[in-house]
């Protein structure tokens, strides 16, 4: 999604823990290219209270914040009656606090500006119920519920909230399923096959351009038609 972003011409903050080489080598690519810019920020978005002094941080050091891409989550499954309370707390704080508090501080620059985009990546699992996922699923749903109200708040001032809904993605957060369950999933799907990152990182691009300044409140779903 950085490197699409970044070839778009977009100057692109890319935020994690760590830096991987797989981000070490797409900000490679990116100077090499000549286009747009990747830049990296290490934080941990699981740090609530830090989230204020990161984006103050950020607004010094890069200027005004056009679009923001909560794209941070864990995807930790289990059954509810035997999920430990620690693990329902965490994916609650990563998937669904942070993001909310980091929009929060982010938008005020927005409002400021007067223009702004904000993609909220949500989940097929936020409206489709899958067993052992209830906790992920409710996460999910929440960044949707947020995505509709938050647009109605600042879409006064051109400010637009639109989410992405992936389906099953070939990323490490999948990497556990088997050949043979991940034919049957993307059995299951219209297509019948698997989206993956790169239509994900499209729809993205799609909604932080100029083509897509008339949407705003809406999901948008990439999963090959699994939920059609």
């Amino acid at each position: 999604m950085a490197r699409k972003l970044a070839r778009g011409g977009y100057g692109v903050i890319a935020m994690a823990r760590r830096e991987t080489g797989e981000l070490q080598s797409a900000i490679r690519e990116v100077e090499a290219g000549g286009s747009g810019s990747l830049r990296f920020v290490a934080f941990d978005l699981g740090e609530i209270d830090a989230i204020p002094g990161l984006v103050k941080g950020l607004r010094k050091e890069f200027g005004s914040l056009y679009g923001l891409v909560n794209n941070a989550g864990q995807g930790t499954d289990g059954v509810l009656a035997t999920m430990h309370n620690s693990r329902i707390e965490n994916l609650v704080r990563l998937n669904t606090l942070s993001p909310i508090v980091l929009t929060k501080y982010v938008v005020r620059s927005m409002l400021a500006d007067g223009e702004g985009r904000i993609v909220n990546i949500a989940s097929i699992m936020g409206f489709a119920g899958f067993s052992g996922l209830s906790v992920y699923g409710a996460t999910k749903a929440s960044l949707i519920g947020f995505t509709r109200s938050l647009a109605r708040e600042v879409g006064r001032v051109g400010i637009t909230v639109n989410a992405v809904a992936p389906g099953f993605i070939a990323t490490d957060m999948t990497s556990s399923l088997g050949g043979a369950e991940r034919d049957r999933i993307a059995g299951r799907s219209a297509l019948r096959r698997l989206a993956d990152a790169e239509d994900v990182a499209g729809a993205v691009e799609f909604l932080l351009g100029p083509a897509a300044r008339n949407i705003t409140g809406t999901v948008m779903t990439v999963d090959a038609g699994s939920t059609a």
